[in-house]
């Protein structure tokens, strides 16, 4: 119960200077040599197997640089999902915002300003973020709201390139979304497994935002 509080209260930067200044402090100087995941089929709508390829030479350190391209938007990710399959989340973002690389995920339930309209929540929870998760549940297919948010992500970024992130979960592949068949999935059976491949899907699409934005500058 005490890290779920811990989670929920969790102070927030004052500014976005102080949150740069924190993440280039906390960050690990060596370079990340996790792997990333790749498609084990060559048709859309598979699940990811974890290959031996490994994210591209950045280090969290550039990643996390004040100059950093991470920084133009509020949230690393944004974790789309059904009211059902909170404890779940809790635990995913715990995760991912105890990396060395403090990811920054936006969780409606800690996030959200109240008072605020839902759909302007959901819209400016994808504008703001750099990846989405899509906690692909039955609770998920039976969310209107979670649709909502998904087909925001899609309109945000309709060409896949590592922003939309699905994850599946006690669904079939007969129910996977056909909005996201063109889109590769990972299939959670072993937890800690899907974490880490999360973790490396939205670590190599910030090292490719890096390295794009310094091969724009030469």
């Amino acid at each position: 119960a005490g890290w779920f509080r811990r989670l929920l209260h969790k102070p927030k930067p004052s500014s976005v200077e102080s949150l740069k200044s924190h993440h280039s402090a906390s960050a690990s100087p060596s370079a990340s040599s996790s792997s990333s995941a790749k498609s084990s089929s060559s048709s859309p709508g598979t699940s990811l197997a974890t290959s031996s390829i490994s994210l591209s030479p950045v280090s969290a350190v550039d990643i996390s640089a004040s100059h950093s391209p991470r920084w133009d938007k509020s949230y690393d990710v944004c974790i789309c999902h059904s009211e059902g399959d909170m404890e779940l989340v809790l635990e995913l973002v715990s995760y991912l915002e105890g990396q060395p690389e403090s990811f920054r995920c936006f969780l409606q339930l800690r996030d959200a300003v109240a008072g605020s309209a839902v759909v302007t929540e959901l819209c400016d929870a994808v504008q703001n973020s750099h990846c989405w998760v899509m906690l692909i549940t039955p609770g998920f297919l039976q969310d209107p709201w979670c649709r909502y948010q998904m087909h925001q992500a899609l309109a945000e970024a309709p060409m896949a390139n590592g922003r939309t992130i699905p994850v599946l979960k006690d669904v079939d592949r007969k129910d996977y979304p056909r909005e996201l068949r063109n889109i590769y999935y990972i299939y959670m059976a072993l937890k800690e497994k899907s974490f880490r491949q999360i973790r490396d899907t939205v670590m190599r699409y910030l090292q490719e935002l890096c390295q794009s934005s310094t091969k724009s500058m030469e």
